[in-house]
């Protein structure tokens, strides 16, 4: 009887042991991705995103606190999800930034435009008729 409560101890401990390695294998933390994330979100806020895009910014930085969180707890999965969400998100808030800065810079341009036309017509003196020779 010994004998069986110690095979079936040792069965147990090594089936414990071979799901613990398949749950570690199957997902492993995504500090990679992580790492692709937070540079994302970091040139997102060098490039006018806190001004330009902050929803889009601040999503992308929640997103990516999760995913550091859900790594911590060693659950790969959904940390991975996260990091590959936070990356989406904060190049999209550098886009949605360049994409303002430019619609900025063209209105300043079309202002600059408008305020040259009005200033060549007001420097150019009228021209005057002379009459033909006789």
């Amino acid at each position: 009887m010994k004998t069986e409560i110690s095979r079936w101890a040792l069965s147990a401990a090594a089936g414990a042991a071979v799901l613990g390695l398949a749950a570690c294998a199957s997902s492993p933390v995504p500090y990679e991705k992580i790492a692709v994330a937070k540079s994302a979100v970091q040139r997102a806020e060098q490039n006018g995103a806190p001004e330009m895009a902050p929803v889009e910014l601040a999503a992308a930085r929640d997103k990516l606190a999760r995913a550091e969180k859900a790594a911590a707890d060693h659950d790969g999965k959904p940390a991975a999800v996260l990091a590959d969400q936070a990356n989406v998100d904060a190049q999209l808030a550098e886009a949605t930034a360049a994409e303002q800065r430019s619609h900025k810079a063209a209105l300043e341009f079309d202002a600059s435009m408008q305020a040259l036309r009005q200033e060549s017509m007001r420097a150019t003196p009228p021209t005057q008729a002379i009459p033909p020779s006789q």
